[in-house]
């Protein structure tokens, strides 16, 4: 399973890309203004400076809600970096602009998706990326990781290359229940990634080798 980091923040994202394990990022107009970017020319350098950061795929959303303006929007970004993914709604116009984008080999990823039904319209447009999002599922008392697991069923059945994008991931079983039921990439703040390191008995372990070590050598 791919490693994302979701977050417009350059120190987090430079962390997780020294552990070495990170595959790419996903960012959106929120977590730009999180971060104090604003204005169009310094949220585009920003997507240039990620880039230049990671060395996997950057996911970058466009503003737009129709269908002129998306394609407008997302060539520009494609513009920018060969690592850039156009980040389209799972909307009508979003559809046919994630077909428009396919056709030239331009990467997408379609977000927003919270139904398998929405997810295989993303999948036939020729979207490289679906993204389901857990997490908000999750807050309204819906399954949100059966969602991921009935859209890996419909995908295996058909043969889609389309990736299962794992979004709104918050905690790290999230990260480890989407490996099991096999989406291909997830992604979250750093905190979910980091998580993973963490386990009381080998806190405890390393302790216990420390002294070890360190009676052995008075």
């Amino acid at each position: 399973m791919k490693f994302f980091i979701d977050t417009a923040n350059l120190k987090d994202i430079a962390e997780a890309q020294a552990l070495g394990i990170l595959d790419g990022v996903t960012t959106n107009p929120s977590l730009m203004a999180k971060e104090g970017i604003t204005g169009k020319n310094n949220i585009l350098k920003h997507y240039v400076d990620i880039c230049n950061l990671v060395d996997g795929d950057v996911s970058a959303e466009v503003n737009a809600l129709d269908f002129e303006g998306m394609i407008k929007e997302g060539e520009e970004l494609a513009d920018l970096h060969e690592q850039i993914v156009v980040k389209l709604p799972m909307t009508k116009e979003g559809i046919k602009a994630c077909k428009y984008f396919s056709d030239r080999e331009i990467k997408t990823n379609v977000t927003l998706i919270f139904s398998a039904g929405q997810a295989l319209l993303a999948a036939k447009a020729g979207a490289t990326y679906c993204s389901p999002f857990l997490g908000r599922l999750d807050d309204v008392s819906t399954d949100g990781l059966n969602l991921i697991d009935e859209i890996r069923q419909i995908y295996d059945n058909y043969g889609f290359e389309t990736q299962i994008l794992a979004a709104s991931v918050r905690h790290t079983m999230h990260v480890v229940n989407c490996a099991k039921i096999g989406a291909d990439v997830m992604t979250g703040p750093l905190s979910s990634i980091m998580g993973l390191l963490k386990h009381p008995l080998t806190d405890i372990g390393i302790a216990q080798f420390v002294a070890d070590y360190e009676k052995g050598n008075k």
